[in-house]
């Protein structure tokens, strides 16, 4: 099972477990990433992030695939949150479960290092006097 989420509703880190229960799996993993306030000497703001939704479902597909196939893991999550959001706030929830945790933390790392590079979802970072896309501009 995987579940693949672009929202621009408040991410629920219940509903990540909930959706990651299996009673064959003795490991899961999830990661919160949150919006914090400093980032290359500047005090943040917010964050705003944009995607490329259609691209970014394939790909996330894909990674999820991927991840399938190197790893015997049983379900995977990705929720991941658009629009502007605050310190605080959460922008991306990854979770993997598996039998054992070894493979659930490989391949949740896998997923975030994946997401980070192919997906086209960019962050643009909000500072105090001014902005900069993290990624190149959409």
């Amino acid at each position: 099972m995987t579940s693949i989420l672009l929202t621009y509703d408040p991410l629920d880190i219940k509903v990540i477990e909930s959706l990651l229960q299996d009673d064959s799996c003795g490991g899961q993993v999830i990661f919160v990433g949150t919006v914090r306030d400093f980032s290359k000497g500047k005090r943040v703001t917010a964050l705003d992030f944009e995607a490329y939704e259609p691209m970014a479902l394939l790909e996330l597909e894909k990674i999820s695939a991927d991840i399938k196939a190197k790893w015997p893991v049983v379900k995977i999550v990705l929720h991941h949150r658009l629009g502007k959001l605050l310190i605080g706030e959460v922008p991306v929830i990854a979770g993997v479960s598996s039998a054992h945790r070894a493979e659930a933390f490989e391949a949740c790392a896998y997923l975030m290092d994946a997401l980070k590079r192919t997906v086209p979802i960019w962050k643009k970072e909000i500072f105090e006097n001014g902005e900069e896309w993290v990624s190149p501009t959409p």
